[in-house]
């Protein structure tokens, strides 16, 4: 997008629209958190 007005425009408008018979639901993208690599999988492949 080439500016926030833009993105917010955008969010607004697909904000609760239907696609699919889904409603969707639109936020502003933000960073991502960082998680620790030992999120409760397993780290062996033994049965």
């Amino acid at each position: 997008m080439e500016s926030e007005s833009d993105e917010d425009k955008a969010i607004e408008d697909l904000d609760g629209a239907e696609w699919m018979e889904r409603t969707l639901k639109v936020n502003k993208a933000r960073p991502r958190e960082n998680r620790s690599s030992f999120a409760g999988g397993r780290r062996d492949n033994r049965f």
